[in-house]
């Protein structure tokens, strides 16, 4: 792994323990909710809608809008929405770093 996508992963797992530290625990936003699951294929990079091959995805794509960059404006990877409204974080290979839940309605 790069150094910068060891610094976004670690990034993601001091964000997720904070908030997790900070709060009770919430299924809607735990990997064990099949929602939020890499094994649910809406998550997987074996989808074509995560999948690095697609062309909006591709690094190669100037045009993209869903790039994730590191603070000196290298592309480290990318992001998609699920149907159910995950947004699922990818780097540039298709590996999955991350996610964010869809907000829930109360």
């Amino acid at each position: 792994m790069h150094s910068k996508q060891l610094a976004l992963a670690i990034l993601l797992c001091t964000l997720t323990v904070a908030s997790q530290a900070q709060q009770t625990y919430n299924w809607n936003d735990s990997t064990q909710n099949w929602q939020n699951s890499p094994q649910n294929w809406n998550n997987s990079s074996n989808s074509w809608n995560n999948s690095p091959n697609n062309w909006n995805n591709s690094p190669s794509n100037y045009n993209s809008t869903n790039g994730v960059f590191d603070n000196q404006g290298n592309r480290i990877g990318y992001e998609t929405k699920s149907p159910e409204g995950m947004t699922n974080i990818f780097d540039n290979n298709g590996n999955r770093l991350g996610y964010v839940p869809p907000v829930q309605k109360q």
